[in-house]
């Protein structure tokens, strides 16, 4: 089988769109397909496509429709598609309309689906394999908490350097961010905070591997997205047993349950404070939390993710 995948994102880009499209050609290449990934369909002869993003990549998905009648298409619902331009747009709703299936990346998406697309939906948890770097050092000065991804609005990306304003002056909180700037607007206001507060510091645009690096030396991290479709990130942070503080909205639900006790209100600065002053002050609590992630575990090993694929393409064949 000849599988083309499709991302908004360029080769060079560093985002979640084309991680997830290059952890997938990986998969699908281990299941025996031949795969290429691309910006746009080129016209190849595939005989699947699967697509990441509906609205972004609504003209690849509308040229193999018509290029390759009758071939399945599979589709990825990014955050901003599921909870923001899926039924709002008409792009959204073609290419909804003509996926056979629609992979969400945690189950509580599905229930944002109106009833025909709910039937041909299916959650793949992103998988992460552990790291072999050591993790933080219990006689360190400093309590190291990471925030990891590009910088944009949707994401809150500053509420953790925000709440370090809110410890006590005998914390050792310090704040670690990695991420690319995706504005002017972002990049100028990231550069203020590391120049006004001692806690924050921004590593600005990192590959991959230094950004797990970072997450696996951190003592903590923090996740505070206004909207998410399943942050990837939540899941290494759970395969290093990294304590995970994340916003209560959907996408960190869906992956971390509804009992999970390291949640803060979207936008909630005196709140995630609060967890993060206990988090440093507790390792019992630091523990609770990667206990309370453990269900998470199974669904992110990547031989999950791989059956996961393997299930859904043999769906398609049938």
């Amino acid at each position: 089988m000849r599988i083309a995948v499709v991302t908004p994102a360029g080769p060079g880009a560093n985002n979640g769109n084309r991680v997830t499209a290059n952890r997938w050609a990986r998969i699908l290449r281990g299941l025996g397909y031949r795969v290429w990934v691309a910006q746009q369909y080129d016209g190849r002869d595939a005989d699947l496509l699967v697509a990441v993003h509906a609205v972004r990549s609504a003209g690849a998905i509308q040229r193999f429709s018509e290029h390759r009648p009758g071939r399945p298409i599979v589709v990825l619902l990014a955050g901003t598609d599921i909870y923001g331009d899926l039924y709002g747009s008409e792009e959204g709703r073609r290419s909804a309309r003509v996926a056979d299936r629609l992979v969400t990346l945690q189950p509580l998406a599905i229930e944002e689906l109106r009833g025909p697309d709910q039937r041909k939906a299916r959650t793949i948890v992103q998988s992460a394999a552990p790291t072999v770097s050591p993790g933080p050092s219990l006689s360190a000065r400093h309590f190291g908490v990471a925030v990891i991804g590009h910088l944009r609005l949707v994401q809150d990306p500053f509420r953790a350097a925000l709440a370090s304003h809110q410890v006590p002056a005998s914390s050792g909180l310090r704040i670690v961010q990695g991420g690319r700037a995706l504005s002017l607007d972002m990049a100028r206001w990231a550069q203020r905070e590391a120049d006004a507060n001692p806690r924050y510091r921004w590593l600005g645009a990192v590959p991959h591997w230094h950004a797990r690096r970072v997450l696996r030396r951190a003592h903590a991290m923090v996740i505070s997205s206004v909207s998410e479709g399943g942050a990837n990130v939540v899941s290494e942070a759970v395969a290093d047993g990294v304590p995970v503080l994340a916003s209560r909205m959907p996408g960190n639900v869906g992956l971390l349950g509804e009992r999970y006790p390291g949640y803060f209100p979207v936008g909630g600065t005196a709140e995630l404070a609060g967890l993060l002053i206990h988090a440093e002050e507790s390792i019992a609590f630091r523990h609770e939390l990667v206990a309370a992630a453990a269900p998470l575990k199974p669904l992110i090993d990547p031989a999950y993710e791989a059956a996961a694929w393997r299930d859904l393409i043999a769906e398609l064949a049938d």
